[in-house]
């Protein structure tokens, strides 16, 4: 990360004086931070961030004239700004957060609570910290979305020189997950004969409305995971808010045990469970990702003699979690976001072919 000499810029977006009363004094708090425009609406958040430039725009969801959604498709294919949306925990608005995230937003928090509550000093800290981390992030124009592929993808065939057998897909992202998840969802088959077991970092509270999201993304259905729950071919199983998720005798295992590296739920412990639990048959994915969470599960699951794709850095948001697993000769495979579909078919498929 690079070291500002100078605070950081943002443009506030949200429509209710009270709650964006409150943002801007949770960020004015910090020296580093400094509001430099305040929008009541989508309009304004767009001509804000095309004048003043800033480095990040928070962005309220459910706003007069222009909604936190089209704001952000508008900004990105025009003034691309890394963007954080700022939401409640009501359906309609975690359901719109999480396109706003395939339009280019790169997290969503939940808005802030009054100083009454017990936790608010360590929530703003929190909120304060991943803008801060989010205005790192180098993004890039948004084209408008032309949606998805009016067909199905056919299954690939196999080749004989993939030695896998995966019985377990296990997929680990952060910042640009949401998004990246979507894409990869949209264009598996129906008959995707795996289990996949997701950790993607979020604020905690968002895990269903994302396992909800990214069920209308294709064929597969996405739940949250449950403990004990049995594992499904062609199922995609969430790790809960602050919830641990690995693999045991073929069912999910939820665990509240300590955070690993700071992380909870981790791709660490993912990564570690499925390779004790299925050794070669086991197959990880790294997508886009700030950090380097996975790093050490993935070492045991090559160690095991599971397989590794990762994403390549042309196509991640922010090549971190990827990026520490190739650097460290541990990725069987990089692979562009629009290659690993068919790259993961091909990868799981190989055993279910007669030899």
């Amino acid at each position: 990360m690079t070291t500002r000499t100078e605070p950081m810029r943002i443009v506030v977006a949200e429509d209710s004086p009270t709650a964006r009363r409150l943002l801007v004094e949770i960020l004015r708090a910090d020296p580093g931070l400094t509001v430099v425009g305040e929008a009541r609406d989508g309009v304004e958040a767009v001509e804000l961030t095309q004048r003043l430039r800033p480095h990040l725009v928070t962005m309220d969801i459910q706003m007069p004239r222009m909604d936190g959604l089209e704001a952000t498709r508008r900004i990105m294919t025009e003034a691309p700004t890394p963007i954080v949306v700022v939401s409640t925990l009501v359906e309609r608005d975690i359901q719109t957060s999480m396109t706003a995230l395939r339009a280019g937003a790169l997290a969503v928090l939940q808005k802030p609570v009054g100083p009454e509550s017990p936790d608010f000093d360590a929530e703003s800290r929190r909120l304060r910290d991943t803008l801060k981390a989010m205005a790192e992030v180098k993004v890039v124009r948004r084209w408008p979305d032309r949606g998805p592929s009016p067909t199905s993808p056919a299954r690939p065939p196999a080749p004989r020189d993939v030695p896998l057998r995966a019985a377990v897909v296990a997929l680990a992202a952060s910042t640009g997950g949401p998004a990246a998840l979507f894409q990869l969802l949209s264009e598996l088959p129906p008959d995707f004969p795996a289990p996949l077991l997701v950790v993607q970092h979020i604020a905690i509270g968002f895990s269903q409305g994302l396992a909800s999201w990214l069920a209308t993304a294709g064929p597969l259905p996405v739940h949250v995971a449950e403990e004990g729950t049995l594992l499904l071919p062609g199922h995609v199983y969430l790790a809960p808010d602050d919830r641990h998720l690995g693999v045991l005798d073929g069912r999910a295992q939820v665990s509240k045990a300590a955070p690993v590296n700071g992380f909870r739920p981790s791709a660490t412990w993912l990564f570690r469970s499925v390779a004790r639990s299925h050794g070669r048959e086991a197959l990880a994915v790294v997508l886009t990702g700030m950090g380097q969470d996975g790093l050490e599960g993935i070492r045991e699951l090559r160690d095991a003699g599971g397989r590794v794709l990762a994403q390549d850095e042309a196509s991640s948001v922010v090549f971190g979690m990827p990026g520490v697993v190739v650097n460290a000769g541990l990725a069987n495979e990089v692979v562009s976001l629009t290659d690993l579909p068919s790259r993961l078919s091909l990868a799981v498929w190989a055993s279910t072919q007669p030899s």
